[in-house]
């Protein structure tokens, strides 16, 4: 075994390594940014080494730079995670020259299935099925477009040497091609450095699973079972549940054997992901082989009772896997969610700023049956309260991972868990993750890689009813921190006393463009609230970790946590946003300027659509940003006309800068 490695990584997977090393008793190197000083990554290891600017093509994409890292803090070995250099044969290759293991497959496979066209040629050749469509060298777009008339629309392009949903697009029609190639090209040499494309028949209601193998020096090779990912949102996964429901004994000793024949075919060494496109009758397809540890791995670690990135280490250094093919066994059941920095509402827009408030779930909490298992929940996460998501990686807060005797009694840990986490300073997909969780598609396992554009209204309902008892915690909060602000001076008391009568004020609050007022009447031992159409007297009962009152006979409780005049109210597992509108501070206040567009969060002007002039219709393109290496499209709010371009392509953007003027 090593006695030290440096992890080629940041976030989630440089920790999760760095566990697991800890655990083994080897030693961590860290590497990082400028912009991760200060990062969770940096103080889980036991040295770091800052390696350049906050761009990755500046810091976590030098691989020279890592490499004499290595060599100078004495690693024996480089862990590359997942992302940045992890299936980069060039870097795999210049570990090997410099003397240092490089903790995943040979170069010569990561090159073999590093190219989605070529991989599938090799899998022709290997007997493993595939889905019809063009694989070739010929990138010209006009033969492209005649490939994809062929195979017959819907057309799914997407890029040769990529990855995790970007540089993917799916055609609906002949006219759409060029442009959509056009795009996809672009953010294929943004994200890969190649534009290279595939087209393929796009399934119509696949389920997307995918085989964990495992092979060692020794000619030994394993499959750890599947992993369903259909749950995806822009080709990127949601949740990850394994085992794959529904799957059949046949059918998975097929697919695992699959599986297997394409590790066998480049010879492969280490951790890798071969996925899976399945039809709903249970024939299947090779997409790709991911030559890295996956990020869902965890649920696999679940059912199998293994670590895999023990498994790593150790098949890395030398030593023949742990268990072999009969020994592996399915234990019950295991769900995944990962919790991203983003606004579902707004087409998942990825969201910046600082983790302001941050509470996660206890495993302690998860008592069902009678009897508490802490080995059924865990986070994985990169990041700690106080933390900054940045707009130079990728915006995941955390994944949980939760497991159970059967999939009901996952799904019913992963509820608890999710109406536990509190988020508050940035945007986060809790809440939506809650309603995919509690949907009737996803509950009854009627799966596909389309399920949440099929079920967008019951997904992406109507904003909730305000209700009392939510505007009187708020409410409350307020007031208590007017009298704690107080409290030093009798001539600044909050507390309402009045000589011959009681002080009556109007709170106003706005969620959801929504305007509420709560009318508090102070009274001796609490204050009388009306709002929402109720009324009733509140007391204070509790403060201590979580704010308790009584509303008329109803004991309510939640943790308020107020952000500036941004008041979040965590109650019975939901999240409700406030804003106080202070009338001194809000006074005179001018309208929001009207005949502008912003920039919905920071990126890169990347293509302009339309010129100075140029008359536009509502929903028409009009500019494409590319943010966190994947292609925001501003369209037109109204019809009108174009008046002025504060930018040029290639331009870098602020979040809320000015793009347009338009009428």
């Amino acid at each position: 075994m090593f006695t030290k490695i440096l992890i080629a990584n940041r976030g989630e997977i440089a920790c999760r390594v760095a566990a697991t090393a800890r655990r083994l008793g080897v030693k961590t190197v860290a590497v990082y940014s400028e912009a991760d000083a200060l990062a969770k990554h940096v103080a889980a290891c036991d040295e770091a080494v800052l390696i350049g600017p906050a761009a990755a093509k500046e810091s976590y994409l030098l691989g020279d730079k890592i490499i004499a890292v290595a060599l100078a803090t004495g690693a024996q070995a480089i862990h590359p995670g997942y992302g940045f250099l992890s299936e980069n044969s060039e870097f795999a290759d210049a570990c090997a020259k410099a003397g240092l293991v490089f903790i995943g497959p040979p170069a010569s496979a990561i090159r073999a299935m590093g190219s989605k066209s070529a991989a599938k040629t090799l899998m022709e050749q290997a007997k493993v099925p595939l889905v019809p469509g063009y694989h070739g060298e010929n990138q010209d777009a006009d033969f492209l477009h005649k490939e994809a008339d062929r195979i017959g629309y819907p057309v799914l392009l997407k890029a040769s040497a990529g990855g995790g949903g970007k540089g993917m697009r799916v055609i609906e029609n002949s006219a759409d091609f060029k442009a959509a190639l056009a795009s996809c090209k672009r953010e294929a040499i943004s994200s890969f450095g190649d534009d290279k494309v595939l087209a393929e028949k796009y399934l119509q209601r696949p389920r997307h699973i995918e085989i964990q193998v495992f092979a060692d020096t020794f000619g030994n090779c394993v499959y750890l079972f599947e992993r369903d990912c259909s749950v995806q949102r822009r080709h990127q996964k949601v949740l990850e549940e394994a085992p794959a429901p529904g799957m059949t004994e046949q059918r998975r000793a097929a697919m695992g054997e699959a599986a297997v024949a394409a590790a066998k075919a480049v010879g492969y060494v280490g951790a890798g992901t071969v996925e899976f496109i399945a039809n709903q009758d249970g024939s299947f397809y090779f997409m790709e082989m991911n030559t890295r540890l996956q990020v869902e791995h965890p649920v696999t670690e679940m059912i199998t009772g293994t670590d895999l990135v023990e498994w790593q280490l150790r098949v890395a250094s030398g030593e023949p896997l742990p268990l072999l093919q009969p020994q592996l066994r399915i234990h019950g059941h295991s769900i995944e969610a990962r919790v991203y920095a983003e606004n579902p509402e707004k087409g998942f827009l990825p969201s910046i700023g600082t983790l302001v408030h941050a509470r996660t779930p206890e495993a302690v909490n998860f008592e069902l049956g009678g009897s508490s298992d802490p080995a059924s929940f865990r986070i994985d996460s990169g990041v700690r309260e106080g933390d900054t998501i940045s707009p130079f990686y990728d915006p995941m807060i955390a994944k949980m991972i939760v497991w159970g005797k059967d999939r009901n009694e996952a799904l019913a840990r992963m509820a608890q868990a999710l109406a536990q986490y509190q988020i508050v300073g940035l945007s986060s997909n809790i809440g939506f993750l809650q309603r995919l969780i509690h949907s009737k598609a996803f509950s009854s396992a009627d799966l596909d890689t389309g399920l949440i554009e099929r079920n967008q209204a019951e997904l992406f309902p109507a904003p909730a009813v305000m209700t009392l008892p939510v505007l009187a915690l708020a409410a409350t909060k307020l007031l208590l921190s007017e009298c704690h602000a107080n409290s030093s001076d009798p001539w600044a008391s909050s507390h309402g006393w009045r000589m011959n009568s009681s002080l009556l004020r109007t709170l106003r609050f706005e969620s959801e463009g929504d305007v509420h007022e709560v009318v508090v009447r102070y009274l001796a031992d609490g204050w009388s609230m009306s709002g929402a159409g109720s009324e009733a007297r509140v007391r204070l009962a509790q403060t201590e970790h979580t704010l308790s009152i009584q509303v008329g006979e109803l004991t309510v409780s939640g943790t308020v946590v107020r952000h500036g005049e941004h008041f979040h109210v965590f109650n019975q597992g939901q999240h409700v946003e406030l804003t106080y509108t202070d009338p001194l501070l809000h006074a005179g206040e001018a309208e929001a300027e009207t005949g502008r567009l912003t920039a919905p969060m920071p990126g890169k002007i990347v293509a302009l659509l339309v010129a100075a002039g140029q008359a536009v219709k509502k929903g028409e393109p009009l500019l494409i940003m590319e943010a966190m290496k994947m292609e925001h499209t501003i369209a037109a709010p109204v019809d009108g006309v174009v008046k002025e371009l504060m930018y040029l392509v290639g331009d870098q953007v602020a979040d809320g800068a000015q793009l347009l003027m338009f009428e």
